[in-house]
């Protein structure tokens, strides 16, 4: 190996030595970051328009900041603090009243032992009661322990959102800035850096305007129809099916329904049938009638292969998985797509020569 080689090589080894060093430092910190990249591609045309106005790109992206706190943070805030306190009542209400929930679980079961259903289904009546009950309690604890975590580590999240506030800031300003110096360095050439940037774009664009603002109208429309109809924790149901519905082919009945059911288990059959219809008329449709709308022409992946993503990326990622595994899944789109336009075609055109 001459010495420019040698130079070469450990030039390189050097280079990715010291990247993985500065990725490892950012490791701990890479949810703030995710999440204020995120945030920066989706109000950045509003820093644009501002920005064109005042000419002040600080100012601007500290107007861009106050929507971003008004839109959501402040939401966020309130509803994490209704929840919170729901939470706990509803744990206390359920620990207070078992008595009363076995009851009604055993009312259940014995109406279905007295049907004909019962010589097909051979339900055990102490069994069922049994089971349905350990659920309900289940549950209930599931709910304060999510609860007491967060505020236990409420301190942590409040510094890691601190961070993800600062970063947005200069997100917002430079980023374009940035983006052109990352392409700049990347050797895949403009035009391939470009389709890679847009899959990016277009796939955050359509899973949030897709799924989560769609999840929240849901969730919205649960919690107003948990609060008319008198259910303890609506604000709790609410926050659940906006998560339910931001899992693709899972959606948001599979917490209405449920509660509907209970409605007319506990003799409430008005209020179960009017969820019922709720549900399935106004809440289950307005998927199809709003999501044409807000995804418009963004790109759009198999729906098996966003199911996938979204249930993988929440399983390796956590939460911020129904975005991350949509957008590692479109990045292999868009490398194929590269490979089959680019590389496969010199394959094929140095297998004709020879």
């Amino acid at each position: 190996m001459d010495f420019l080689k040698m130079r070469h090589f450990l030039f390189f080894v050097l280079l990715a030595g010291v990247t993985y060093g500065f990725f490892a430092i950012l490791k701990p910190f890479f949810y703030p970051l995710f999440w204020a990249a995120i945030l920066a591609s989706i109000f950045y045309p509003f820093y644009k328009k501002i920005n064109k106005k005042i000419k002040s790109p600080n100012l601007s992206s500290a107007l861009t900041l106050v929507l971003v706190l008004i839109i959501i943070v402040l939401p966020l805030v309130l509803i994490s603090t209704l929840v919170i306190r729901e939470s706990f009542d509803l744990y206390d209400l359920a620990s207070n009243n078992s008595h009363q929930i076995t009851v009604d679980l055993q009312n259940f079961v014995n109406t279905i032992q007295n049907s004909p259903l019962n010589q097909k289904l051979h339900i055990n009546q102490t069994f069922a009661t049994q089971k349905l009950t350990e659920i309900a309690q289940t549950f209930t604890e599931f709910i304060l322990l999510g609860a007491r975590i967060f505020t236990q580590n409420s301190l942590i999240f409040i510094i890691m959102f601190a961070m993800m506030f600062y970063a947005l800031f200069f997100f917002v300003r430079d980023g374009e800035k940035l983006l052109r110096e990352i392409m700049h360095l990347c050797p895949l050439g403009d035009r391939y850096e470009k389709i890679l940037y847009n899959k990016f774009t277009s796939t955050v664009r359509a899973t949030i305007k897709g799924t989560l603002t769609i999840g929240l109208v849901q969730g919205i429309l649960g919690y107003l129809m948990f609060m008319l109809a008198g259910i303890n924790g609506a604000a709790i149901w609410g926050v659940l099916m906006v998560i339910m519905a931001s899992i693709p082919a899972v959606g948001c009945y599979f917490v209405w329904l449920p509660v509907a059911i209970w409605e007319i288990i506990s003799g409430n059959t008005g209020t179960g049938i009017a969820m019922i219809l709720f549900g399935a008329l106004v809440i289950g449709t307005i998927d199809n009638l709003i999501r044409p709308i807000l995804v418009g022409r963004d790109t759009q992946m198999h729906p098996l292969l966003v199911l996938f993503s979204t249930l993988g990326g929440i399983a390796t990622f956590g939460i911020s998985g129904f975005v991350i595994g949509p957008v590692i899944a479109s990045l292999l789109l868009a490398f194929w797509e590269m490979y089959d336009e680019y590389y496969k075609k010199d394959l094929d055109n140095n297998s004709a020569v020879i």
